[in-house]
């Protein structure tokens, strides 16, 4: 897809590959990703399980399953249920673990990409 066509996210063919075992944190996880040609842009999608990460400034929205997303936010720790829908910003450094009950997928925003 070129940065000027219109599609559904839902309907972007990832690329998946397994979490990397130090970050797997329950069952075997593993990501897909789609990326704009231009940058910034893209779409993220975790099957089944739990991971943990080192998050970059980010806006997302989810666009389809379900997940616990815990944080880090400003030295408070945080829990937010996450389903389609859902809009969230994630901060440079921010600790996260990942915990996904169905197919979570994604569509973010990197700014200054």
């Amino acid at each position: 897809m070129s940065d000027h066509s219109i599609t559904r996210a839902l309907d972007l063919a990832l690329d998946y590959e397994s979490v990397a075992p130090d970050q797997v944190v329950d069952g075997s996880p593993r990501t897909g990703l789609w990326e704009a040609e231009s940058g910034g842009l893209g779409v993220w999608e975790m099957t089944p399980g739990a991971m943990r990460d080192v998050e970059v400034d980010e806006f997302f929205v989810v666009v389809s399953g379900e997940a616990t997303l815990e944080r880090q936010v400003e030295g408070v720790s945080e829990t937010s249920e996450l389903r389609p829908g859902m809009v969230c910003r994630l901060f440079e450094g921010e600790e996260t673990v990942w915990r996904v009950r169905s197919a979570l997928r994604k569509v973010y925003w990197i700014p200054g990409s």
